[in-house]
């Protein structure tokens, strides 16, 4: 049996905004653009449909004219560049200043580590279709700051009661719930302020409506209704498929919709570039929830 593995997806993603293999004007073949499948493998539910498509071509087709070699590409040190400089760009976004115990709490949670792969990933989508890294950092930012926002509350006792995260005591535990409350809406009122006024070189309607995608990934129609019905189906033994699929999509998957949807604008994507990338977050999103399980259980 054929095993999908997340790392391997991941580094294809990364390898092809690299070198613009995804690019529509760099490579039309690709499926991005126009899709030329002669299988396809089609998935499809009440909230989520996708294919993945393989191309079959002769060995004299698959030979180009283009006979440049490219450098092999390496996972890792991409990552941990594009992670350098994530954390740089998060250090100096929220500065210690007075009140300085909100920012304190602001920071331990927002620094506090972590694989960055939504920022990462908001930045890849940009480049993916023609931007700058420049031009998505600030939403990279948003984006992390957010999901700090989210780790925050999850943790309080009000909801899982956990009093350690990435291995360090919790921000309610360090800061109490009060100010770790206070710290979460911060960082939440703050990461669309910082896209608003840090982004540089982008049309202002690219801006806006940046903003209004990450806003609904993360309001009732995503991040917190994934939430509010996770809440009320716990204890339940009788959770659907659909209803499960509606929480992994609205948690896990609409965060990764908030990371590669704006990115994909912010760097002048077409509407349907904009709109495979959606999906496409959405489906790594489903994978991360499926890895996450599995390792709850192992």
């Amino acid at each position: 049996m054929n095993r999908v593995n997340l790392t391997t997806i991941c580094s294809i993603f990364g390898q092809a905004s690299r070198s613009n293999l995804l690019h529509p004007l760099k490579n039309p073949a690709f499926p991005l653009i126009s899709p030329r499948p002669t299988e396809t493998i089609s998935y499809s539910s009440p909230n989520l449909r996708f294919s993945v498509s393989t191309i079959l071509t002769k060995e004299e087709e698959a030979t180009t004219t283009d006979k440049e070699e490219r450098p092999p590409f390496n996972f890792k040190p991409h990552m941990l560049e594009k992670v350098n400089r994530v954390n740089t760009a998060l250090d100096a976004s929220v500065l210690l200043r007075p009140p300085l115990k909100i920012h304190e709490a602001m920071r331990y949670s927002l620094l506090s580590g972590g694989k960055r792969v939504c920022p990462i990933m908001c930045l890849a989508a940009c480049e993916l279709v023609g931007g700058q890294e420049s031009m998505a950092m600030p939403s990279a930012c948003a984006v992390e700051m957010i999901h700090a926002m989210s780790l925050i509350h999850d943790d309080l006792p009000c909801m899982d009661n956990d009093d350690l995260r990435r291995g360090r005591p919790t921000n309610h535990k360090v800061f109490g719930e009060d100010v770790a409350i206070l710290a979460g809406d911060a960082l939440l009122a703050y990461a669309f302020e910082h896209i608003a006024v840090e982004t540089k070189g982008v049309p202002p309607k690219r801006i806006v409506r940046a903003i209004f995608e990450l806003a609904r990934s993360i309001g009732p129609e995503g991040v917190v209704a994934g939430q509010v019905v996770d809440i009320t189906s716990e204890g339940m033994a009788d959770v659907g498929l659909e209803q499960l699929e509606f929480i992994h999509l609205h948690k896990t998957a609409a965060l990764l919709e908030a990371s590669a949807v704006p990115g994909a604008i912010m760097g002048g994507g077409s509407n349907e570039e904009v709109e495979k990338l959606r999906n496409f977050a959405r489906c790594i999103g489903l994978l991360f929830q499926v890895v996450d399980d599995i390792l709850d259980v192992t």
